[in-house]
């Protein structure tokens, strides 16, 4: 089968490598469609363990099933989650499953950038959902990214009448400008490209602004003299991180969604006078991917919106070079040649 291995950005090879096997409590998934992540081609994350076949935005039809599998069968339509908790932990009894050390460890083999996927017994339990008849493959592969955002909203708690700044409109902006609309939020929106700002506002931002020009007293006039209540980070950018710390509020919560590749001065002593909550998100739990299913199935986040390519497998190098140029696109979807 093949297989897009990556080396680096600019380099991601073809190879041939067997088709998996799979034991009785695993499934052989055959890939059609795959969405390519911002973390795809951040090299300082990246780079520790390639070369490794990437690709965590996975679904697609089962081609087989292990004896011991119930609930599944061949052809069925999935989306498969690379990362599941144990569900029988110190964290997971707390409730805190992106904590969790199996989902830290947890993947499928070799990855979703291949023709073909063994999914781990543990992953076809806890991380495997039937499609929707009416969800196409493309549309399923915004259920993990989705899925993300909806467990960052839920740590930094947003409610009707909160005014959120988000930085930076790539996919994991918009969806945290959708989701914070829906829940009645007055949204506002930076990025440093033009035509992100645009889809920012076709989602919804109630004021949009470049963040080559921004300025927390911008923010400020905008919003009745105040910074933000709640504050999302989507970008590794170092400004953005400077920007963050100066448009949240007194008591208001600022949520690193992205970081930096090196770590963060906090300004302690204001936050605590100021009694300012910092927060990080990572992952999502299946509960959280179950409520990204709901979303996209009902149409009320409409994901198919943010899909602006699609590159066949062999032709993934394309693919990554739009993300990582990050100009007129937003998910880049890769699909079986």
């Amino acid at each position: 089968m093949k297989t897009a291995v990556y080396y680096r950005n600019d380099d991601i090879r073809i190879e041939e490598r067997p088709r998996p096997e799979i034991n009785d409590g695993e499934i052989l998934v055959r890939m059609m469609a795959c969405g390519i992540c911002g973390t795809d081609v951040m090299e300082w994350y990246r780079l520790q363990k390639a070369p490794r076949v990437l690709g965590h935005e996975m679904a697609g039809v089962i081609a087989g099933v292990g004896r011991d599998v119930k609930g599944l069968k061949k052809g069925d339509r999935v989306f498969v989650s690379h990362h599941v908790p144990c569900f029988n932990c110190h964290y997971c009894n707390n409730g805190n499953y992106t904590a969790c050390d199996s989902l830290h460890r947890g993947n499928y083999d070799p990855g979703g950038f291949s023709e073909y996927i063994s999914v781990p017994e543990e992953n076809v339990r806890y991380g495997t959902f039937i499609l929707p008849d009416d969800m196409t493959f493309e549309d399923a592969v915004m259920i993990e990214p989705l899925g993300c955002a909806i467990a960052g909203q839920k740590r930094l708690g947003v409610k009707a009448g909160d005014t959120v700044l988000i930085i930076g409109s790539g996919i994991s902006g918009l969806l945290h400008i959708h989701l914070s609309k829906l829940k009645g939020a007055r949204v506002i929106a930076t990025d440093i490209n033009d035509y992100r700002l645009k889809k920012a506002a076709e989602f919804g931002a109630d004021y949009v602004i470049n963040a080559a020009s921004y300025s927390p007293d911008e923010l400020t006039r905008i919003n009745n003299g105040h910074p933000a209540e709640k504050v999302i980070v989507c970008t590794g950018a170092a400004r953005a991180v400077q920007d963050a710390f100066l448009s949240v509020d007194r008591r208001g919560t600022l949520l690193f969604f992205a970081v930096p590749g090196k770590d963060i001065t906090i300004p302690s002593v204001r936050f605590w006078r100021e009694e300012v909550s910092l927060s990080f998100s990572y992952g999502a739990a299946p509960v959280d991917l179950r409520e990204a299913v709901e979303l996209i199935s009902s149409k009320e986040v409409e994901t198919g919106r943010m899909i602006t390519h699609t590159v066949a497998l062999t032709d993934i190098r394309k693919g990554f070079d739009l993300v990582s140029e990050a100009g007129d696109s937003l998910k880049i979807v890769v699909i079986p040649d």
